[in-house]
C-alpha cells in the first residue's frame, strides 16, 4: 500500500525530518486564495426615472435572468370599485397588447428566447414577471411595457376571463384543503369591509358587473409610473436602465394619464370579528380513501406591519409555533419540534391539523393559527388553540428560541438562492421602501424579547374563521374571554339537557 511506505518514510523523518504543516513546502509555488471582494457587484442598485418608475436590479451568475415590473396594487384598493378587478387583471395579463394579436404571440416570442411569463396578485401588489436568456433583455423589457401598460382588453378575452374567475371560484370551494378558504375568511374578519379585508377573489355577483369601461378606469388610478417599480436579477443595472427610458418612460398607456389620480390611501384599521361558514364537509374528498369529515377554525390576532421593528420577532414566533399535518414525515428540521407539533398534535392524536401564519402588510398583520378535526371535538381544539396563543406570552426555552431563530435564517438564505425569489424579494421591498435590506442586514435588527410583542398581541381582538359543521364551536365572546384569562381555558358552559 503506498500511502502507508509514503507514510513510514515521513515519519522516519528520512526526507524532511522537521517538516512543519503550518509553514510553507519547499520548492512548492507560492498559492493564489480566492478573495472575496465579489459583493459590491451583487448589491442591489436602484435609479428613479423622471416619471417616478423606479428601477431596481441586482446581478447574478447566469445566463438567465428574471425580470418584471411590480405594482402597487391589489385587492385592497378596490374599496370604490366592485370587488374582483385586480382578480380580472391577473386572469387577462399577457393577452393580446398594441404589439401582440394574443398570447400565443406573446409565448413565441418569449420561446425564443427560452422564457416563460407570469402575473400574480395579492392583496397589495400586482407582479408581472419574465425569466428569460439575458440576451433576449430588450425584446422582454418592451413585451413587459406592452403587456402592463398596453393591453387590449377585447370583449372576447373579458368573457373568457369572466369563465375563468367562476371555475376558480367553483374550484376554491371545492378544494379538499380549504387554506385559502379560510385565508380569504380571516382577512375579512380581521379587517371588516376595508383594505385588506377586502375580497382577493372575485364575488360570484360581481363577475358580471366588470367591463372594459371599469378596467380602465381602475387602472388609470392605480397603474401610474410612481406605482411601479421595474425589477431585475442577473442582468447589469445600465442596461437595464437604458431599455426602462426606452420602454418605459414616454409611454401613454391605452387608457389615457389623468392628472389627478383618485388613489384610496385608507390604512387597514383591524376591526377583530368572527366569519362562519356552516359546509357539509363529509364529501369534500370520495373515493378509496375519503379523508374524514372535519372542522376547520382560525383564530388570528393583529400583530404588526413589515415595516416595524417588532416584524422579526413575529416571524421568530411563527416560526417556533409552526405546525402542520398530522402526516408530515420527516425530522427536526422539518419542524417536528415546533410547538404545534409538541404540544398538540403529539398530544392529542384526534387533531388533523395545526399550523401557524403570520400574513404582513406594510400597516399591520395578522399572526393565526389554522386547526381542523372532527365536527364533535371543536370546543376542545378552539381551547387548545386559546391556550397555545396564551403560553406564547410565558417564557420561551433557550433551546427553542434558538432553533426558530435558526430556522428563520435558513428558510430566509436557502429561499434567497433562488432567483425569482431574489426578484420578489427586491421588487417588494423597494416598491414599499425604497430601498432593499439584505438578510443580514434584518438578522442584526435584533430578536428582542417575544414575550413582550406576544403580550401586545394578545391584546388585540381576535378573528375567527369557521368553515364546517359548526354546532359544537363555542360562541365569539367565549373565544375572546379565553384569549383574556389567565390560562386561555373557555368559559365553562352548564348544560341542563345533554
Amino acid at each position: 500500500n503506498m500511502s502507508k511506505i509514503a507514510y513510514r518514510k515521513y515519519s522516519s523523518g528520512s526526507r524532511y525530518p522537521n517538516i512543519s504543516l503550518s509553514s510553507p513546502l519547499p520548492g512548492i509555488p507560492k498559492p493564489v486564495f480566492a478573495s472575496v471582494d465579489g459583493q459590491e457587484k451583487y448589491e442591489t442598485k436602484i435609479t428613479t426615472l423622471e416619471n417616478g418608475l423606479r428601477i431596481a436590479s441586482q446581478n447574478k451568475f447566469g445566463q438567465f435572468c428574471t425580470v418584471g415590473i411590480l405594482v402597487n396594487s391589489g385587492s385592497r384598493y378596490e374599496a370604490k370599485y366592485p370587488s374582483g378587478i385586480a382578480h380580472f387583471l391577473e386572469k387577462l395579463s399577457f393577452s393580446s397588447t398594441a404589439q401582440y394579436g394574443s398570447k400565443d404571440e406573446i409565448l413565441l416570442t418569449l420561446e425564443k428566447h427560452g422564457g416563460i411569463c407570469d402575473c400574480q396578485t395579492s392583496r397589495d401588489t400586482t407582479m408581472y414577471a419574465v425569466s428569460a436568456e439575458v440576451k433576449g433583455l430588450d425584446t422582454v423589457v418592451s413585451l413587459l411595457s406592452d403587456a402592463v401598460l398596453q393591453p387590449r382588453l377585447l370583449d372576447e378575452e373579458i368573457e373568457m376571463t369572466k369563465m375563468v374567475v367562476r371555475f376558480e371560484l367553483e374550484d376554491l370551494n371545492m378544494r379538499p384543503d380549504p387554506e385559502p378558504l379560510l385565508t380569504e375568511m380571516i382577512h375579512a374578519a380581521a379587517y371588516r369591509g376595508n383594505t385588506v379585508g377586502l375580497p382577493r377573489f372575485c364575488p360570484v355577483d360581481n363577475v358580471d358587473k366588470i367591463d372594459r369601461k371599469m378596467l380602465h378606469s381602475y387602472l388609470r388610478n392605480y397603474y401610474s409610473p410612481e406605482r411601479m417599480v421595474l425589477a431585475g436579477v442577473g442582468i447589469e443595472h445600465e442596461q437595464l436602465v437604458e431599455c426602462a427610458r426606452k420602454y418605459l418612460l414616454d409611454v401613454k398607456p391605452v387608457w389615457g394619464t389623468s392628472t389627478v389620480a383618485n388613489v384610496d390611501q385608507s390604512v387597514a384599521q383591524y376591526t377583530g370579528g368572527i366569519v362562519k361558514m356552516e359546509k357539509d364537509m363529509s364529501d369534500v374528498s370520495l373515493g378509496p380513501t375519503p379523508i374524514p369529515e372535519l372542522t376547520h377554525i382560525m383564530i388570528g390576532l393583529e400583530t404588526c406591519s413589515f415595516l416595524e421593528d417588532d416584524f422579526i420577532p413575529f416571524a421568530v414566533l411563527n416560526m417556533m409555533m409552526g405546525g402542520g399535518g398530522s402526516f408530515s414525515a420527516g425530522g427536526p428540521g422539518k419542524g417536528m419540534f415546533t410547538r404545534l407539533y409538541l404540544n398538540v398534535l403529539n398530544r392529542h392524536h384526534w387533531m388533523y391539523n395545526a399550523t401557524s401564519y403570520h400574513h404582513s402588510y406594510e400597516d399591520s398583520g395578522l399572526l393565526c393559527i389554522h386547526a381542523s378535526a372532527d365536527p364533535r371535538q371543536v370546543r376542545e381544539m378552539v381551547e387548545i388553540i386559546t391556550r397555545e396563543f396564551i403560553q406564547m406570552a410565558g417564557s420561551a426555552g433557550e433551546m427553542e428560541l434558538e432553533r426558530a431563530k435558526t430556522q428563520l435564517k435558513s428558510m430566509l438564505m436557502m429561499n434567497l438562492e433562488s432567483r425569482p425569489v431574489i426578484f420578489e424579494d427586491v421588487g417588494r421591498q423597494v416598491l414599499s421602501t425604497g430601498r432593499r435590506k439584505l438578510p443580514h442586514e434584518l438578522f442584526s435588527a435584533g430578536f428582542h424579547d417575544i414575550k413582550r410583542v406576544t403580550t401586545k398581541m394578545l391584546r388585540s381582538k381576535p378573528a375567527v374563521a369557521a368553515l364546517g359543521d359548526l354546532t359544537e364551536l363555542p360562541s365569539y365572546e367565549h373565544i375572546q374571554a379565553a384569549l383574556s384569562s389567565k390560562d386561555g381555558r373557555l368559559p365553562r358552559m352548564y348544560r341542563l339537557f345533554r
